[in-house]
């Protein structure tokens, strides 16, 4: 049974007790060969850091505290790296606040066992509340890799915390992360890769169930600097990937949303997610 590192990162914000769901949902799988990898971005708090150690005295989990707050991107390619040295040939991402179905890795690892073309597999997620309860939404992503490309011209292809990697992804891409994003890093990614050649595919099962709160909206998708950027990001994606006419309006339609108020975004989402 092939190895599967699992990347995950932590900072300051984020909530003991998810994070205890969400490392118990990685290594409670069905499947048994997982190494959990922690990267903490900076200094945490008591609760935390009292979870994380108790989670670091387990074998297969590994705790690496990085001392300064560097952001996403940069964490997760020290841990890249880190798996990379440990010779993983297969890895995942998971975040902090979500948390995976038992039979994930199962069904993904078997998905890939039967496409060794495929780089990367996502899947379908159902999205949970602050409590941890259903919001009753489930979102699927296109399962072949021709359709992913096609609906990479108006969203991202996958779920980014519901992602499994094989190494060739990287080796094709010829890169990790952008460190330069603090937000964003997984579309960042897919381009490279795509414009690499790389595979993508989803199976057509929820895997993960995703946290989405109330304060997503406020905290993630406000602001003109936030709007221009993603539209300037979205005009780089289209030219190439050579996405047409029509994928270049959407990102003008998606950056009037991004400065519409809160209740437009939600309303919105609701209807087009």
């Amino acid at each position: 049974m092939e190895k599967i590192a699992t990347i995950l990162p932590v900072y300051k914000n984020d909530k003991a007790s998810y994070l205890k769901l969400s490392f118990d949902s990685i290594l409670y799988q069905t499947y048994s060969n997982i190494h959990l990898y922690i990267g903490v971005d900076g200094p945490v708090g008591k609760d935390l850091a009292v979870c994380l150690n108790e989670y670091g005295q387990k074998d297969n989990v590994t705790i690496c505290w990085f001392p300064e707050n560097r952001g996403l991107a940069i964490v997760l390619n020290d841990l890249l790296d880190i798996c990379f040295k440990d010779g993983y040939e297969y890895i995942a991402r998971m975040d902090a606040d979500d948390i995976s179905m038992q039979n994930r890795f199962e069904k993904q690892m078997t998905y890939l066992h039967a496409h060794p073309e495929i780089d990367v597999v996502g899947g379908a997620i159902e999205e949970i509340d602050e409590n941890s309860d259903s919001r009753g939404k489930e979102i699927f992503y296109p399962v072949e890799p021709k359709d992913c490309y096609e609906f990479f011209s108006r969203r991202n292809p996958h779920a980014h915390p519901a992602v499994l990697f094989r190494k060739s992804f990287f080796d094709k891409a010829g890169c990790k992360y952008r460190p330069e994003y603090r937000r964003n890093q997984d579309t960042m990614l897919w381009v490279d890769g795509m414009s690499k050649g790389t595979q993508h595919a989803n199976i057509p099962d929820v895997i993960l169930r995703f946290r989405f709160t109330n304060s997503l909206f406020k905290k993630r998708r406000n602001g003109w600097g936030f709007a221009k950027k993603q539209l300037t990001d979205r005009k780089m994606i289209n030219k190439t990937l050579g996405y047409g006419f029509g994928a270049t309006v959407f990102g003008y339609m998606m950056f009037i949303l991004l400065v519409s108020p809160t209740w437009v975004k939600k309303i919105a989402y609701k209807v087009f997610r």
